[in-house]
């Protein structure tokens, strides 16, 4: 998990944009066709929202965004932050408000708030696999179209770190880029060049021999990918700190403690994001 208060908070408007289409998804074209036939317009309730299972917490500003699109008056009390932590049964947040409102934003903000918990419970229980290693567990582009954001927010929530956010804000020299390019000194030869001088350039290598020819080229980082344990820790000697080492392909909760007393800087995980559980959740009316 990370520290609440050093967690730098949700751009607004990418929680607005994505409660707004979570929202217009749905209600479509005529709305809550069971709340609101059922429950005055002026009708106010509160509820809590309870975690069925032990959590690390991240999403709350787009559940509360979620009532208070509906709702503008709404009042939504975080009883814990997001980053931190919560056992099963326990209540991390009530709104109170329109009752309407809250009937209606139930599910969009659970669904959030499932999707986000997952991702920063599952990157928790990596982060402490490797506790005392110093490697830092990071993500990967294996996201969700369009929540991109979101999940990356959740694993920094989980203690874990950012890898790229796309194809526009560092370069990694994958395999298919080499093989397309004809080798590795030929598809880095324009780099650094034509990329500015704060773009970072990282390779990714299969084997040793890549590895020593990737480390001839100005080069920030290398990605060495599907290396078992033994190789992972001879690449480390050969890079001698001179770049940044970043291990991955494969790695599971079993493996990931051998793979980070290699002594790898970096172990990015694609099932942070592509393959997280869902963390179960509900909005428990007070009666």
């Amino acid at each position: 998990m990370n520290t609440p208060e050093l967690l730098t908070p949700l751009p607004r408007r990418l929680v607005e944009t994505a409660v707004r289409t979570a929202l217009e998804e749905d209600l479509g074209l005529v709305g809550d066709i069971t709340t609101d036939p059922i429950i005055p317009a002026d009708a106010r309730g509160a509820a809590s929202i309870v975690v069925r299972e032990p959590a690390c917490i991240a999403g709350l500003d787009l559940a509360e965004a979620a009532f208070r699109a509906l709702d503008a008056d709404v009042n939504f009390e975080r009883l814990v932050e997001d980053g931190g932590t919560a056992e099963a049964g326990t209540a991390i947040g009530r709104v109170e408000g329109l009752t309407r409102a809250l009937l209606t934003g139930e599910r969009t903000a659970l669904n959030f708030l499932g999707r986000l918990c997952g991702i920063a419970t599952l990157t928790a229980a990596y982060v402490a696999a490797v506790d005392g290693t110093g490697a830092r567990i990071a993500d990967t582009r294996k996201t969700t179209p369009g929540l991109r954001g979101l999940e990356k927010y959740a694993v920094r929530c989980g203690g874990g770190v950012n890898h790229r956010f796309g194809l526009y804000d560092a370069v990694l020299v994958k395999d298919n880029h080499i093989a397309a390019a004809g080798g590795i000194g030929a598809a880095l030869s324009h780099l650094r060049a034509r990329g500015g001088h704060m773009v970072k350039i990282e390779v990714e290598v299969d084997t040793l021999d890549q590895l020593r020819e990737a480390l001839a080229h100005p080069i920030d980082a290398v990605l060495l990918d599907n290396m078992d344990p033994a190789t992972l820790k001879e690449a480390v000697t050969i890079a001698d700190g001179q770049v940044v080492t970043e291990a991955s392909g494969g790695v599971t909760l079993e493996s990931v403690a051998e793979i980070a007393r290699t002594g790898v800087d970096l172990i990015s995980v694609g099932a942070l994001t592509h393959s997280p559980r869902n963390l179960d959740s509900s909005l428990e009316w007070e009666r």
